[in-house]
């Protein structure tokens, strides 16, 4: 038994000997490096100036009331078509207490003056009738009830004002109806009814009773980076791809690049707008993130490359032609400069250098020898 034991540990021994010894030969052998052949071919390059931004109204106008008070009444919810002038919400005045109490007390002055002024009128009508009075005593008497008249039929219209924030004799030109100043689509109201406005004056911007903006007419707002912005100019054709309408791309045309930069966490990006055409099967909503592309070079017709198989040096361009026989176990490259073009990013355009025929060196795959 002992003697089994020992033989067998004396095997087992030998064979970790020889599996160690296998595993550092494998280790050690050379790695034969082996890359892929690609050909130049004729294509076609595009070199883009790609925005990001996104889809806005070109007019989006803040409806604000003239007049403060309480909402009492909202005619119209976001999302839905208003013309303009249409009412989208009433508002209810509340009165000033000193206001009104002055108001009133206008009233009551027009009237005891009115009755008085009538009275004079009166008796001067009559003794006119006698021949006592004068024609030019007359007509002044006239005069003067005409304007008492007047001066209480204004008092009480601006008691109503104050009171109601709307007169009778003009309740078509009443500020407490708020209305729509544009042709459009409501993007948000957010009033409710019962809520307290402020009208918009000198020192302040008012409540926004509602948000309009016309919807057929949108532009693209976006930033492109300070390498690209001198490539741009104004008049560019522009293709528009939005994220939240797949299979949908826009047409646009480039209108504004910003003489001014900004800068955001570092670096510098420039603002561009572009004019959106939007088809009327489409709808495009307001703040829709967007990708606007400039084509700003093409070519066609041209021999490209991968742009991976091109390498720079010292300012010059280089690529290996493939020398030995295709299926040879030893690859070998004559390294050769070339004339570059234009790039997409993906295939370079190769001016002099190599022709159509020529096999390239590509990406390498790592293999080990036999």
């Amino acid at each position: 038994m002992k003697k089994f034991l020992k033989i067998f540990a004396g095997v087992l021994f030998a064979a970790l000997l020889l599996g160690t010894f296998w595993f550092l030969w494998q280790k050690t052998r050379p790695v034969k490096v082996v890359y892929t052949i690609v050909q130049p071919k004729l294509d076609t390059l595009k070199q883009f100036v790609v925005a990001t931004g996104k889809v806005e109204p070109r007019d989006e106008v803040m409806i604000k009331p003239q007049i403060s008070g309480i909402i009492s009444d909202v005619y119209k919810e976001a999302g839905q078509s208003v013309r303009k002038g249409e009412v989208i919400a009433t508002v209810k005045v509340v009165p000033e207490m000193g206001q009104l109490s002055s108001a009133e007390s206008r009233v009551s002055v027009a009237e005891i003056s009115l009755a008085q002024t009538r009275r004079e009128h009166d008796r001067t009508t009559a003794l006119h009738a006698k021949g006592v009075v004068s024609n030019e005593e007359a007509e002044q008497s006239r005069t003067a009830l005409a304007k008492a008249e007047e001066e209480l039929q204004n008092a009480r219209e601006n008691l109503e004002i104050v009171k109601n924030g709307i007169s009778s004799r003009f309740k078509e030109l009443s500020n407490t109806q708020i209305r729509s100043t544009i042709d459009g689509m409501i993007l948000d109201v957010p009033i409710k009814v019962g809520n307290s406005v402020i009208q918009a004056n000198t020192f302040n911007d008012g409540t926004t009773i509602a948000t309009v903006a016309d919807m057929s007419n949108m532009l693209f707002r976006g930033n492109v980076d300070e390498t690209d912005v001198g490539k741009l100019n104004e008049g560019m054709p522009v293709k528009l791809t939005i994220g939240a309408l797949q299979n949908v791309e826009l047409d646009a045309r480039l209108e504004y690049v910003s003489p001014k930069a900004t800068e955001d966490n570092g670096v510098v990006l420039f603002e561009v707008k572009a004019a959106v055409t939007v088809p009327a099967k489409v709808f495009v909503r307001a703040g829709y993130s967007a990708n606007a592309s400039v084509m700003i070079e093409s070519r066609e017709g041209v021999l490209t490359l991968p742009e991976s198989t091109v390498e720079f040096e010292n300012g010059k361009s280089y690529v290996h032609v493939l020398t030995s026989a295709e299926g040879a176990e030893e690859q070998t490259f004559d390294k050769r400069e070339v004339q570059i073009g234009l790039s997409d990013g993906i295939n370079i355009e190769i001016k002099e250098g190599v022709t159509a025929g020529d096999n390239i060196r590509g990406v390498k795959e790592d293999k080990k020898k036999k």
